[in-house]
């Protein structure tokens, strides 16, 4: 218990929230042509150098950590990180990040990540943490804003990856013939050909209502419908769910077509099938009068066996995508972590959907990482999270988890 009085002595004893204050202050600090404003900027460094001092001169053997500590977690992300330290002892050396709607997101940070969170994922940089960027995206709308927030030099360092379109593809600048492994080129043909098949035509055979009101994302592999509107708007949820049974009925009939089956019965296929495997679906199929009249048990073999290779996901009021099952965020984080060289995962995993469930439950089970979550992710991840180590943030405040593993890493430094 010696460490957990240490760190009531720290906060108790110490003002820490005036500390981060002016941590934040340093480091969030724009650059400015403003000599009253730098002169400001000087005085709150001396400041914050002096209130450091104290804090060394009181914790002779753990100074340096626990001024640290002070300048960046809060008393709640400090204990959290020991309680961490306790149940697992080690540090994160890893992190594992969703974009959309865990580092930023359209109703809590304007769908741009917060400097402060820029800024901390900068500090792990240079603190030699390798980052894993794992998004639905594709790769050149993250690259253009990575680089934008992240800056050209961290996103080409070496120690950066990105794994996009869920999983199709990973980017690693900086590792030769490694850099971009493209992991969709592994499927049996007969996979590709339908991928092929349903990209080909979900937009030229779609009703002129549904296409007026999404397009196709731009991805290299996964067919993705997005709204023509606002993400997370009504117009976006009305328009991705009529899209998510016009996917279905199209898959359904492009595998009856490659596999042999009765066409006129595919559609329904389709529904029965993907209705039993995901509860989200089954309600969107519901809500628009179009549940199947058929069973999944009535779902012939063969025909079943070509779903269980493909993924049809629902995103809220944001995409409709049908996807690889033996191309996920695992598969890709996995391949990144071959090419990062990271041999012994410890990594916490932070995301909102389905798809970053998968990598949550995947470090879980093999110990190796820790999971985290804002709070309106979707049911069943935050039921994940919940129930391990309670990780769950508020709407674009990714950077208090960050904050936490900070901590984390701190106390795990001192052994």
């Amino acid at each position: 218990m010696e460490r957990y009085d240490q760190l009531y002595r720290l906060y108790d004893e110490f003002d820490a929230g005036t500390l981060r204050a002016l941590q934040n202050f340093v480091d969030l600090f724009p650059p400015v042509d403003s000599r009253v404003a730098l002169e400001h900027w000087q005085e709150a460094g001396d400041e914050l150098d002096d209130r450091k001092a104290e804090i060394r001169d009181a914790f002779p053997e753990t100074g340096e950590t626990f001024c640290e500590l002070a300048a960046r977690a809060s008393r709640d992300q400090a204990f959290t990180a020991l309680d961490l330290h306790t149940k697992y002892d080690r540090g994160v050396n890893v992190l594992v990040l969703d974009v959309d709607e865990t580092l930023r997101s359209a109703g809590g940070t304007d769908n741009e990540i917060p400097r402060e969170t820029l800024h901390l994922l900068t500090e792990f940089h240079e603190a030699g943490m390798p980052i894993v960027v794992c998004t639905g995206q594709t790769l050149e709308n993250v690259k253009g804003f990575l680089i934008q927030g992240l800056g050209n030099e961290l996103v080409h360092s070496g120690d950066l990856s990105i794994v996009y379109e869920a999983g199709t593809g990973v980017f690693t600048p900086g590792h030769g013939a490694d850099t971009k492994r493209l992991l969709y080129e592994n499927l049996d043909s007969d996979v590709r050909a339908i991928f092929d098949a349903v990209r080909s035509r979900v937009l030229s055979e779609a009703p002129e209502r549904l296409r007026r009101g999404c397009h196709l994302q731009g991805n290299e592999f996964n067919v993705t419908l997005k709204p023509n509107f606002e993400t997370g708007s009504q117009q976006a949820r009305e328009v991705i769910d009529r899209g998510l049974v016009y996917e279905l009925d199209l898959l359904g009939r492009v595998v009856a077509e490659e596999v042999g089956g009765d066409e006129s019965q595919a559609s329904d296929w389709a529904r029965a099938f993907y209705a039993d495997q995901d509860p989200e679906i089954r309600g969107v199929l519901e809500s628009e009068g179009e549940t199947p009249d058929c069973d999944p048990d009535d779902v012939p073999d063969d025909i079943a066996d070509t779903f269980e290779r493909i993924d049809v996901a629902y995103y809220e009021a944001d995409a409709a995508e049908i996807g690889s099952l033996e191309l996920n965020k695992v598969v890709g984080v996995e391949a990144a972590f071959d090419v990062l060289g990271i041999g012994d995962p410890f990594a916490v995993v932070m995301g909102d959907s389905k798809s970053d469930l998968r990598v949550m439950e995947w470090v879980a089970e093999n110990d190796a990482g820790i999971a985290a979550a804002p709070e309106h992710s979707s049911r069943d991840v935050l039921d994940h999270v919940i129930r391990t180590d309670e990780l769950v943030f508020d709407r674009g405040k990714a950077g208090e988890v960050l904050r936490t593993i900070f901590a984390l890493n701190r106390l795990a430094n001192l052994g």
